[in-house]
């Protein structure tokens, strides 16, 4: 709430150079997830998600690169570009709202057309124990869909929008071991992370296809999210969202979120 509040006094420019500059503060000082940053060359389709909403979305996206931009011995910002797609091809009902799907857009932070953010997490303290504490962000920019509402008899209603939205994603996260019965030669990684969600898209594009609706094109919330990663067994989350303020979008409660993720090998 205090960065929301922050947000709507300062312009929106500022907000995320400041918020960028404070990420990119914590890494120079902390210990981020490459260490001293050795694996500094590009990854080109190395990973990607399926993510399946509870209202019936889908989103399957693929981080198309993923490179550091900086000195290769010490400090270097990460970016990722992501592409992909999004559906409501699993909604039992045909009568739903074609723009029901921003709102899942809008705090999922890897949603997106075209998704280009710089994304982290930077350890507390250097420590060699499987149980750790860290920062996490995610600051960027994305392209968002939504479809022209209107009277019938207008060509134009129906047709999608595309629009610019920036967004940011911080918060903690703490990680311990996982593995299976009887196995602990293959150990992996239980994840949960509480996250602190805002974004924000221009009020006059919004307006253009969704003329009635009242907004400042801000949007804000928070997540809590569990994820289990080990090798050669399993790769999925689920991260549960809730919106401080609900959207103008008609839509249902909760917003629940199950990804099904892939790592290709090197």
């Amino acid at each position: 709430m205090i960065l929301y509040y922050l947000y709507i006094k300062i312009r929106t420019k500022t907000f995320f150079l400041l918020l960028i500059f404070f990420s990119l503060l914590f890494q120079a000082v902390g210990q981020n997830e490459h260490g001293n940053n050795k694996n500094t060359k590009p990854e080109v389709f190395s990973s990607g998600f399926i993510d399946v909403m509870n209202n019936g979305q889908v989103n399957a996206s693929a981080r198309m690169i993923k490179l550091y931009i900086g000195d290769t011995t010490n400090f270097s910002i990460p970016i990722s570009f992501y592409g992909g797609v999004s559906n409501n091809m699993l909604q039992t009902s045909g009568t739903s709202k074609s723009n029901d799907i921003l709102v899942n857009q809008f705090i999922n932070p890897l949603s997106g057309l075209v998704n280009i953010s710089t994304e982290n997490y930077i350890y507390f303290k250097k420590s060699e124990k499987i149980s750790k504490l860290s920062f996490l962000y995610q600051i960027g920019v994305r392209i968002l869909n939504g479809s022209r509402v209107g009277l019938v008899s207008d060509p134009l209603t129906g047709k999608p929008v595309n629009f610019l939205n920036t967004f940011t994603a911080n918060g903690l996260m703490l990680e311990t071991g996982a593995w299976e019965k009887g196995n602990t030669s293959n150990v992996g990684i239980f994840r949960m992370a509480l996250r602190y969600h805002l974004c924000h898209s221009s009020s006059k594009q919004i307006r253009e296809f969704l003329p009635n609706i009242k907004t400042n094109g801000i949007y804000s919330g928070y997540s809590l999210g569990f994820g289990i990663d080990i090798n050669n067994v399993v790769n999925i989350k689920t991260i549960y969202y809730k919106y401080f303020k609900a959207p103008e979008i008609d839509y249902g409660f909760p917003i629940y979120q199950f990804s099904f993720n892939y790592h290709l090998q090197k």
